[in-house]
């Protein structure tokens, strides 16, 4: 296994599921000292299977600002430093065409998929500049073109704007700010879901035309797996992407989003 990280300092968001936690893991095993941070308790379970490693487990609510400063702060106070920043936290909470979004979900929607990415580079971004170097990669959706998930798109469409201008701004500062944009990827069922509602009948068929648009628009015809999320996360957030910056990389089989 590579040492990409050794030493380095990563905070990873939304680490309890899904494509955080297959970072977490692979960077943990490549030398990283990590913080994981989720909104659920069940982030704390990664201190038992990282045994060996440097790694601070944080609760914490991403769509608030003070939160953001308060990890931020914690992973500089706990390891000196803070090298890699990856945003992960977002999701789709509900799916279904634009005019059945009542106000209220519409805003729920770009506060889940666009203020944690924000508050969180705004945080971290004292720290890297006062080293004067620092990696982020924030994890975006192809979802900036697709059915039935208008809000999300927006929300994901203003992360792939805010990774390009920050890393406009902090290039020459020794920051680097790109972006990953998965496609429709297979995941364990989530432990807690983002919506606890059950689906209704039209709501499964508005869920399962996401499924067929996202297969048709990939070249490969399939959904791509966790580690295909996290190797190209991971792929940005070391140095071998020295000289990559205000990039959003879609991995989503051919589908360019």
């Amino acid at each position: 296994m590579n040492k990409r990280f050794q030493d380095k300092v990563a905070v990873i968001t939304g680490a309890a599921q899904g494509i955080g936690r297959g970072v977490a893991l692979r960077m943990a095993a490549e030398g990283g000292r990590l913080v994981l941070v989720d909104r659920s308790e069940l982030v704390h379970e990664l201190q038992g299977e990282l045994a060996g490693v440097e790694v601070l487990t944080l609760t914490a609510d991403l769509e608030q600002s003070a939160d953001c400063a308060r990890v931020m702060t914690a992973a500089v106070e706990r390891f000196g430093r803070l090298d890699i920043l990856v945003n992960n936290v977002g999701g789709t909470i509900w799916a279904k065409p634009f005019e059945h979004y009542k106000e209220s979900e519409i805003e729920a929607e770009v506060r889940r998929s666009l203020f944690p990415t924000l508050w969180c580079c705004h945080a971290a971004l004292p720290y890297m500049l006062a080293q004067g170097a620092g990696a982020i990669v924030n994890v975006s959706s192809i979802a900036t073109r697709g059915v039935n998930r208008v809000p999300y798109g927006a929300a994901k469409g203003g992360v792939n704007a805010l990774t390009a201008c920050l890393a406009l701004e902090t290039a020459e500062r020794g920051i680097r700010v790109n972006a990953t944009a998965p496609g429709g990827t297979e995941a364990p069922p989530r432990r807690i879901p983002r919506n606890s509602a059950e689906q209704s009948a039209q709501e499964k068929v508005w869920y399962q035309q996401i499924v067929d648009q996202t297969i048709q628009s990939s070249l490969m015809k399939r959904y791509g797996t966790i580690d295909e999320q996290v190797g190209a996360i991971l792929f940005l957030a070391s140095d071998e992407a020295s000289y990559i910056t205000g990039v959003t990389l879609p991995v989503g089989g051919g589908d360019l989003g």
